[in-house]
Protein backbone atom coordinates (compact mmCIF):
# COMPACT_ATOMS: atom_id res chain seq x y z
CA UNK A 1 0.00 0.00 0.00
CA UNK A 2 1.07 3.12 -1.44
CA UNK A 3 0.86 6.28 1.21
CA UNK A 4 0.23 9.55 -0.22
CA UNK A 5 2.90 12.85 -0.49
CA UNK A 6 0.22 14.97 0.46
CA UNK A 7 -0.12 15.93 4.54
CA UNK A 8 -3.52 16.73 5.52
CA UNK A 9 -3.44 19.59 8.56
CA UNK A 10 -6.19 20.84 10.60
CA UNK A 11 -5.99 24.80 10.30
CA UNK A 12 -8.53 27.66 11.60
CA UNK A 13 -10.10 29.49 9.11
CA UNK A 14 -7.41 32.15 8.97
CA UNK A 15 -4.78 29.60 7.70
CA UNK A 16 -2.88 29.27 11.10
CA UNK A 17 -1.89 26.09 12.59
CA UNK A 18 -4.28 24.52 15.62
CA UNK A 19 -2.17 24.05 18.47
CA UNK A 20 -1.42 20.47 19.40
CA UNK A 21 -3.12 18.76 15.84
CA UNK A 22 -0.52 16.06 14.51
CA UNK A 23 -0.09 15.67 10.94
CA UNK A 24 -1.76 12.71 9.54
CA UNK A 25 -0.82 10.75 6.15
CA UNK A 26 -3.64 8.71 4.61
CA UNK A 27 -2.86 5.68 2.17
CA UNK A 28 -3.89 5.88 -1.32
CA UNK A 29 -6.19 3.24 -2.57
CA UNK A 30 -3.54 2.24 -5.53
CA UNK A 31 -2.87 -1.19 -6.56
CA UNK A 32 -0.28 -1.23 -9.70
CA UNK A 33 -1.04 -4.22 -12.01
CA UNK A 34 1.65 -6.97 -11.57
CA UNK A 35 2.50 -7.60 -15.31
CA UNK A 36 3.18 -4.15 -15.67
CA UNK A 37 5.15 -3.83 -12.48
CA UNK A 38 7.24 -6.95 -14.01
CA UNK A 39 7.48 -5.52 -17.48
CA UNK A 40 9.18 -1.97 -15.78
CA UNK A 41 11.66 -4.27 -14.13
CA UNK A 42 12.49 -6.13 -17.16
CA UNK A 43 13.40 -2.79 -18.80
CA UNK A 44 15.24 -2.18 -16.76
CA UNK A 45 17.27 -4.88 -17.74
CA UNK A 46 16.71 -5.73 -20.99
CA UNK A 47 15.98 -2.04 -22.66
CA UNK A 48 18.97 -0.94 -24.99
CA UNK A 49 19.03 2.58 -23.62
CA UNK A 50 19.57 1.16 -19.77
CA UNK A 51 23.18 0.60 -18.74
CA UNK A 52 24.41 -2.43 -17.11
CA UNK A 53 24.38 -2.67 -13.12
CA UNK A 54 28.09 -1.72 -12.11
CA UNK A 55 28.10 -3.67 -8.75
CA UNK A 56 27.32 -6.62 -7.19
CA UNK A 57 24.39 -5.09 -5.25
CA UNK A 58 23.03 -3.48 -8.09
CA UNK A 59 22.86 -7.29 -9.53
CA UNK A 60 21.24 -8.84 -6.87
CA UNK A 61 18.89 -6.14 -6.33
CA UNK A 62 17.53 -6.69 -9.76
CA UNK A 63 17.78 -10.37 -9.38
CA UNK A 64 15.68 -10.15 -6.42
CA UNK A 65 12.95 -8.25 -7.95
CA UNK A 66 12.70 -10.43 -11.01
CA UNK A 67 12.36 -13.25 -8.74
CA UNK A 68 9.69 -11.88 -6.33
CA UNK A 69 7.74 -11.09 -9.87
CA UNK A 70 7.92 -14.44 -11.39
CA UNK A 71 6.16 -15.86 -7.83
CA UNK A 72 4.20 -13.47 -7.99
CA UNK A 73 3.36 -14.18 -11.55
CA UNK A 74 3.43 -17.68 -10.86
CA UNK A 75 0.50 -17.29 -8.61
CA UNK A 76 -1.45 -16.87 -11.42
CA UNK A 77 -0.29 -18.39 -14.34
CA UNK A 78 -1.48 -21.83 -14.05
CA UNK A 79 0.59 -24.62 -12.91
CA UNK A 80 2.54 -26.85 -15.48
CA UNK A 81 3.04 -24.29 -17.61
CA UNK A 82 6.77 -23.99 -19.75
CA UNK A 83 7.53 -20.33 -19.07
CA UNK A 84 6.81 -20.88 -15.23
CA UNK A 85 8.83 -23.90 -15.03
CA UNK A 86 12.10 -22.54 -16.77
CA UNK A 87 11.15 -18.82 -15.09
CA UNK A 88 11.23 -21.40 -11.65
CA UNK A 89 14.17 -22.72 -12.47
CA UNK A 90 16.32 -19.55 -13.17
CA UNK A 91 14.88 -18.01 -9.90
CA UNK A 92 16.23 -20.67 -7.60
CA UNK A 93 19.82 -20.36 -9.22
CA UNK A 94 21.69 -18.06 -7.31
CA UNK A 95 23.59 -15.58 -9.05
CA UNK A 96 26.85 -16.49 -10.48
CA UNK A 97 30.07 -15.32 -9.03
CA UNK A 98 31.92 -12.70 -12.37
CA UNK A 99 30.98 -9.79 -13.80
CA UNK A 100 30.00 -11.45 -16.95
CA UNK A 101 28.18 -14.22 -15.65
CA UNK A 102 26.36 -12.65 -13.34
CA UNK A 103 25.29 -9.92 -16.31
CA UNK A 104 24.30 -12.55 -17.86
CA UNK A 105 22.36 -14.69 -15.36
CA UNK A 106 20.33 -11.60 -15.03
CA UNK A 107 19.41 -10.77 -18.37
CA UNK A 108 17.91 -14.61 -18.22
CA UNK A 109 16.27 -13.50 -15.59
CA UNK A 110 14.70 -10.97 -17.17
CA UNK A 111 13.91 -12.48 -20.38
CA UNK A 112 12.44 -15.26 -18.60
CA UNK A 113 10.05 -12.84 -16.84
CA UNK A 114 9.20 -11.20 -20.34
CA UNK A 115 8.07 -14.54 -21.65
CA UNK A 116 6.09 -15.42 -18.23
CA UNK A 117 4.34 -11.93 -18.99
CA UNK A 118 3.60 -12.71 -22.40
CA UNK A 119 1.75 -15.82 -21.17
CA UNK A 120 -0.03 -14.14 -18.69
CA UNK A 121 -1.21 -11.55 -20.99
CA UNK A 122 -2.20 -14.13 -23.54
CA UNK A 123 -4.35 -16.42 -21.15
CA UNK A 124 -6.24 -12.92 -19.69
CA UNK A 125 -5.25 -14.17 -16.48
CA UNK A 126 -7.26 -11.80 -14.40
CA UNK A 127 -4.88 -10.94 -10.89
CA UNK A 128 -6.39 -11.42 -7.96
CA UNK A 129 -7.45 -9.29 -5.44
CA UNK A 130 -6.24 -9.17 -2.19
CA UNK A 131 -9.20 -10.01 0.56
CA UNK A 132 -10.30 -6.75 2.20
CA UNK A 133 -11.13 -7.09 5.89
CA UNK A 134 -14.16 -4.76 7.22
CA UNK A 135 -12.84 -1.87 9.11
CA UNK A 136 -13.42 -1.99 12.62
CA UNK A 137 -15.89 1.06 13.94
CA UNK A 138 -13.87 3.69 15.62
CA UNK A 139 -15.87 5.92 18.27
CA UNK A 140 -15.15 9.50 17.97
CA UNK A 141 -13.90 11.03 21.11
CA UNK A 142 -16.81 12.62 22.16
CA UNK A 143 -18.93 9.40 21.87
CA UNK A 144 -16.26 7.76 24.40
CA UNK A 145 -16.85 10.88 26.38
CA UNK A 146 -20.56 10.41 26.61
CA UNK A 147 -20.46 6.95 26.95
CA UNK A 148 -18.18 7.27 29.95
CA UNK A 149 -20.16 10.23 31.69
CA UNK A 150 -23.58 7.65 31.08
CA UNK A 151 -21.59 4.87 33.26
CA UNK A 152 -20.60 7.15 36.11
CA UNK A 153 -23.88 9.05 36.05
CA UNK A 154 -25.27 5.49 36.43
CA UNK A 155 -22.85 4.44 38.88
CA UNK A 156 -23.86 7.33 41.23
CA UNK A 157 -27.76 7.41 40.48
CA UNK A 158 -26.99 3.21 42.13
CA UNK A 159 -25.29 4.15 45.02
CA UNK A 160 -27.57 6.70 45.85
CA UNK A 161 -30.79 4.64 45.62
CA UNK A 162 -29.71 1.97 47.91
CA UNK A 163 -30.45 2.44 51.56
CA UNK A 164 -28.04 2.90 54.43
CA UNK A 165 -28.02 0.48 56.93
Amino acid sequence: MRLSLVRHRATCRDGRDRPGHRFTVRPVDVQRDQPVAAAETVALVLDEDSPLPESVGDVEELAQRLRGHISQLGAVVPPGTSALHSAQQLASASVPVGYVASRVHLVQLAEATQALIATVQALGVAPKNPVQRRRRWKPQLNVLRGSVFAVALACLLLTASVPRA
